[in-house]
């Protein structure tokens, strides 16, 4: 499994962050299978929320064996230091550990969820009382929505959050503005040696109205061996990107570990020739607040 160091933490991380949203709405056996999976192939990090269903209470069980060589990382949605508090310890509870490697700002994708976040007894003053009380070594933002990387760019101005986690894929960065936005962050992570990681590395677009909805996933993904390899490629191929989150169902996950253990074995040209000639492929997060 292919290792890169996140930034100024300084750990070397497997490039594919194990998504904890998998872990949402299955049993304990199918979570296991999971974790177990990804622990033999390598990876050493797990991504996941105190918002993704029972994925705290799945993961639990297995720290007792883990803990001390993974990186663990959840996620707050909460906005006011008080109820951030209470859900960081919530997680701790949940997957019964005494420590975080990361504790994430969860879901800051618009400029008013980042005031909201940084505001005088807002989140961030939650999660900076946790690193002092030794409960979280690291901090980071995360978000979804076409301005994400322009808002954590904003972020990254006012707060030096050591970690990013923002959407990124073929798609997305075809569009001008995203593009633009990206590179800005892109810039702005290397220049703070903050460790720029991203969502939606397989996504396909929006699930389609009535559509029968064949994955776990909130958005339609990638399926087939060819493009999910495509896809891969051309996410850890983007200069400045750590990492990827693997996508929300347990099922794909095999295909993606797959995906990235044999990374290189694509040219660009052939990449960027599977991509291109996919068809209905689109922004996972519609067209209405796309900016471009």
């Amino acid at each position: 499994m292919l290792k890169r160091k996140m930034g100024r933490i300084g750990f070397d991380s497997s490039v594919l962050l194990f998504g904890g949203a998998k872990l949402g709405q299955v049993t304990q056996l199918e979570a296991d299978r999971s974790i177990a999976y990804a622990l033999e192939h390598g990876v050493n990090h797990i991504d996941t929320a105190a918002s993704y269903g029972d994925s705290e209470l799945r993961l639990g069980p297995w720290m007792a064996q883990i803990r001390d060589r993974i990186f663990l990382a959840t996620k707050t949605t909460q906005r006011s230091k008080k109820e951030a508090r209470e859900e960081i310890h919530q997680s701790l509870e949940r997957l019964r550990t005494d420590r975080l490697d990361l504790l994430q700002l969860h879901a800051v994708g618009t400029p008013d969820e980042l005031e909201l976040c940084l505001r005088e007894g807002g989140a961030l003053e939650a999660a900076l009382e946790a690193k002092a009380d030794g409960l979280v070594r690291h901090i980071g933002i995360t978000g979804h929505g076409h301005q994400a990387p322009a808002v954590h760019l904003e972020a990254l101005r006012r707060y030096p959050f050591e970690t990013v986690l923002t959407p990124f894929n073929y798609y997305l960065y075809s569009l001008p503005k995203y593009r633009e936005s990206f590179d800005a962050l892109a810039a702005e992570t290397a220049k703070q040696d903050a460790s720029l990681r991203v969502i939606k590395a397989v996504a396909k677009g929006p699930w389609a109205h009535g559509q029968e909805r064949s994955f776990a996933t909130w958005y339609e993904p990638f399926a087939s061996r060819d493009t999910i390899d495509a896809c891969v490629h051309y996410v850890l191929a983007q200069p400045g990107i750590g990492g990827f989150a693997s996508a929300g169902d347990i099922e794909l996950f095999p295909l993606i570990v797959d995906a990235v253990e044999r990374y290189g074995t694509l040219s660009d040209a052939e990449v960027m020739e599977r991509l291109g000639a996919v068809a209905g492929y689109s922004s996972p997060f519609g067209d209405a607040d796309s900016g471009v």
